[in-house]
């Protein structure tokens, strides 16, 4: 994480949550006490408890974010000799997705960990697991009713366009870059979680005065990011800055600057896949950072459905239950961190 980031953490069984709020690019506040803080308690929940078996369902891996979602929801969950681990085959049909959790509801597994291809579609079927009795840890597409999931967990989409905002503004200031041009390129606009992006960006450049002169979405894939991005550069002959909300649909952006020969402007990715990390660490790329919504949220979801279904809670936080929500910070890294967070980073 980059030193202009404020952050705090809860451990999930040694996992390391970053909390909501947490997304400010102001400096974390200096400790008002010389003296030290405590040592935290050793925490047991680690070791073994009672066996709970837990089931999965995610969409087909069609996109590198995804796919990271199920390997690490299968690492974390071989962490556990306590843990029986039940994925159900992915699929990006709706009702074949249904049928699934359908199939581990009458399973009657201990707990459930849906990323559902719509959470409002597959909203009834979450319901059905929870009236019978199963909890069912909502990960990242959020389920419209809360009486629908025990606890949700995910990345913080207003969040990562603040970050990507704050990251660029702060360049174009520091090159006292007046009236900047901007371009954004979004996944698919109609998605909410794309709106959110598209305003934290907005809000955050507002603050330094500045604001996005173009955008257009790409749907997250390749081949339509390339033609977005070639697209937008014919379109502009110079550009300051670029945030393209996707590393995966950022592959076939950056083939288009390339093949462009453009290097007058700066430009942020969003995930943190381990392809831009690679660029951003090469220094020789415009990708100069990208802003994470990082696919270890499975892996924690894993963890918190196995609290949730050995009645523990977690160990750093003084209540005896797991949180209703869980919303992850959104990360910005740069040539400076990116080391740090290469283990973490997914294959486009």
């Amino acid at each position: 994480m980059s030193d202009n980031v404020a952050r705090r953490g809860f451990l999930v069984g040694g996992a390391v949550l970053l909390a909501a709020g947490c997304t400010s690019n102001e400096p974390a506040a200096a400790p008002t006490s010389a003296a030290a803080a405590p040592a935290p308690a050793p925490s047991g929940n680690d070791q073994p408890g009672t066996k709970v078996v837990i089931g999965f369902s995610a969409p087909a891996a069609d996109h590198g974010w995804i796919a990271a979602i199920a390997k690490n929801a299968e690492s974390a969950a071989k962490q556990y000799t306590d843990v029986d681990f039940k994925p159900v085959e992915p699929t990006n049909d709706i009702n074949q997705q249904i049928s699934a959790v359908e199939s581990l509801i009458a399973a009657k597994v201990n707990a459930l960990v849906i990323l559902p291809n719509d959470g409002q579609q597959l909203n009834q079927v979450a319901l059905q697991a929870t009236q019978a009795g199963i909890p069912v840890i909502n990960l990242d597409r959020i389920f419209p009713d809360k009486l629908a999931y025990r606890t949700w967990i995910g990345g913080d989409n207003y969040g990562m366009g603040v970050a990507a905002g704050h990251y660029i503004g702060k360049q174009l200031k520091d090159k006292d870059v007046s009236n900047p041009v901007i371009v954004e390129i979004q996944g698919i606009a109609t998605l909410p979680l794309t709106q959110d992006r598209s305003k934290g960006f907005a809000d955050a450049l507002k603050t330094y005065g500045f604001s996005v002169t173009a955008k257009q979405d790409a749907k997250f894939t390749v081949e339509t990011g390339n033609q977005v991005a070639t697209s937008l550069l014919q379109a502009h002959k110079k550009i300051d800055a670029l945030w393209n909300h996707d590393d995966d649909q950022g592959v076939g952006v950056l083939a288009a600057i390339k093949e462009a020969s453009r290097t007058e402007f700066i430009m942020v990715g969003g995930a943190g896949s381990l392809n831009a990390m690679k660029e951003i660490q090469s220094g020789s790329s415009v990708l100069k950072a990208t802003v994470t919504y990082s696919p270890t949220m499975a892996s924690s979801a894993i963890k918190l459905a196995r609290l949730i279904a050995q009645g523990k809670g977690m160990s750093d936080l003084v209540e005896n239950q797991v949180p209703q929500s869980i919303t992850l910070a959104s990360e910005t890294i740069t040539k400076d961190n990116v080391e740090k967070y290469l283990a973490l980073g997914f294959e486009s």
